[in-house]
């Protein structure tokens, strides 16, 4: 994950929870691994969220601007 308050790009995060998924649809996927793989999907989901809910509050932002 990005070190601490240091943003993770969006897209980046985004390929990366793409590849886990695909990753979990393979058959034989091991247990182990699979948890690993889990946390980290659940890290770059939540990282991505956090994204989504800043770029929300800055589209707001820039509609106040302009229907003021």
């Amino acid at each position: 994950m990005a070190a601490k308050g240091k943003k993770m790009d969006f897209a980046k995060a985004f390929e990366e929870l793409e590849a886990i998924t695909r990753w979990f649809e393979q058959e034989g996927a091991d247990l182990d691994e699979g948890l690993k793989r889990f946390e980290r999907g659940l890290e770059l989901a939540r990282a991505c969220k956090e994204r989504l809910a800043e770029v929300e509050a800055n589209v707001k932002e820039i509609k106040k601007k302009f229907e003021a």
